[in-house]
């Protein structure tokens, strides 16, 4: 019995490649470091051998041996083990401050790191944009032309640009290398405005289209050259919490009225309606969304600038590509003042693949790691939990914040998490044991907007206490 029984395994790349033959003869009480030694045989790289997960089928990862990560063995049938390289690059833990940037005279409400993670952009309720300097970390312009609280900053994915827009339904543009506005404001929306999106990359390398939306239920989509308005999508009763644009011209909407909607971008049509929340939702999560933020800048080649537009729409599509590939498709999850979150699969079905719970207050935010495995969420209840990126199982709880966690950022490497929370902390938590890393105090008050850069090497965070702070390595 110590021996475990001999069971029949095929090794399946995410990317449909079957390793080796398709019955490997395997002992159950095989460790994931035989796995990986034989994995890293059957690829040819045992002069450098590459890290691999290992996951059953439904997703479970394998830990420690086979058959103490799978509950029911069947030893008639060819057991699938799925294969998942490890991303080669790392990044490094925040562990410091490096330097705090006082300017801003009301609370920050977003910070956010462009595309590139080269420039550093955020909103405030002293109605201001401002930029900064990452090289020198000073203020570099400040950027007036709104009269009310700037609630929601958004860069283009070609990082040229960044659109923000404010309590009276304003959006502006922004040139980043200059601080000046770009062209003129632009004014329909009657009420304030929550979330805005772009048109991804790879669907037109030249950023013109923008979606914006907020209390007054409509979708517009923009057309920033014109500084007028393409088209309005309706369907909401209520205030829209949340916009994503996603890769195959759908737009996605989470709203006060308990439904998340998909349109067409083309055409405005409403093609699905997503239902099951008993309360409003607050926000949306595609598990594309670091392929399409990051769009043409690869965190592996250190985010250098293709050449050409051309060349940065072919490297958009590709990442673009490979991220949905991995993942099965363009998967969307929402979450709700109900304490649940819903995962979806909105371009096939109007029913959910899972509904999330276990939080005992409301959801605020949550977010797909950028490999799309996992599912982090921020809650109102002081925890982060994790799902599973392909079901929307339950993973774990990190705990240690003493109040409400309100956003969360994830490395580039998807290893490492990071949290800001009421309680004036922003807290670095660490994949591989699902626990805390470090503790980062320094803020006087709340923390309410957190960012990874996308190249992995810095974390901004910004809030009550009208400070930026910038924390590295």
């Amino acid at each position: 019995a110590m021996e475990g029984t001999q069971i029949s395994v095929r090794f399946l790349g995410e990317d449909g490649n079957v390793l080796g033959d398709s019955g490997i003869l395997l002992p159950s009480t095989s460790t994931t470091n035989q796995l990986q030694l034989l994995a890293n045989q059957l690829l040819d790289s045992t002069e450098d051998p590459v890290p691999i997960a290992f996951y059953t089928e439904d997703g479970t990862e394998i830990v420690d041996t086979i058959e103490k990560s799978v509950e029911k063995l069947d030893v008639e049938k060819t057991m699938t083990i799925v294969y998942q390289p490890q991303a080669v690059f790392r990044v490094s833990p925040v562990t410091r401050c490096s330097s705090s940037l006082p300017g801003h005279e009301q609370p920050v409400i977003n910070a956010l790191f462009s595309p590139d993670g080269k420039s550093l952009a955020s909103g405030s309720g002293d109605t201001t944009v401002r930029i900064w300097d990452l090289n020198t970390e000073l203020p570099l312009f400040t950027c007036k032309a709104h009269n009310n609280w700037v609630l929601v900053i958004s860069w283009s994915p070609d990082a040229s640009k960044i659109a923000s827009a404010d309590k009276d339904g304003k959006i502006n543009i922004w040139d980043p290398l200059t601080g000046k506005q770009i062209g003129k404001t632009m004014a329909a929306h009657k009420q304030w405005i929550t979330s805005l999106a772009w048109q991804p990359l790879h669907n037109d390398a030249s950023c013109r289209l923008l979606a914006s939306a907020g209390k007054d239920a409509v979708i517009r989509i923009w057309d920033t050259v014109t500084y007028s308005v393409v088209r309005c999508l309706n369907g909401h009763t209520a205030s829209i919490t949340s916009i994503r644009w996603g890769g195959e011209g759908l737009i996605y909407s989470g709203s006060q009225d308990r439904t998340v909607k998909v349109f067409r971008a083309a055409d405005g049509t409403l093609c699905r309606n997503l239902t099951g929340h008993a309360h409003w939702i607050n926000t949306l999560a595609l598990n594309t969304d670091y392929a399409l933020r990051t769009s043409c800048y690869d965190p592996k080649t250190g985010c250098e600038k293709p050449k050409s537009q051309q060349e940065a729409q072919a490297v958009a599509q590709k990442r673009y590509d490979e991220a949905k590939k991995i993942s099965g498709g363009e998967r969307l999850v929402s979450g709700s003042d109900d304490f649940t979150m819903f995962f979806w699969n909105p371009a096939e079905s109007k029913a959910s693949i899972a509904r999330m719970t276990g939080h005992q207050q409301l959801v605020n935010q949550v977010m797909f790691s950028p490999d799309t495995r996992l599912i982090a969420s921020a809650s109102f209840d002081k925890s982060v939990k994790l799902w599973c990126g392909r079901t929307g199982k339950y993973i774990s709880s990190l705990r240690g914040h003493v109040q409400a966690v309100y956003q969360v950022a994830w490395s580039a490497d998807s290893r490492l998490l990071v949290s800001g929370s009421a309680d004036s902390t922003l807290k670095v938590w660490e994949m591989k044991t699902k626990g805390l890393w470090f503790d980062l105090p320094g803020h006087g008050d709340e923390v309410f907007t957190v960012d990874w850069s996308p190249e992995g090497t810095k974390v901004v965070s910004g809030g009550k206490d009208k400070v930026l702070k910038i924390w590295r390595q």
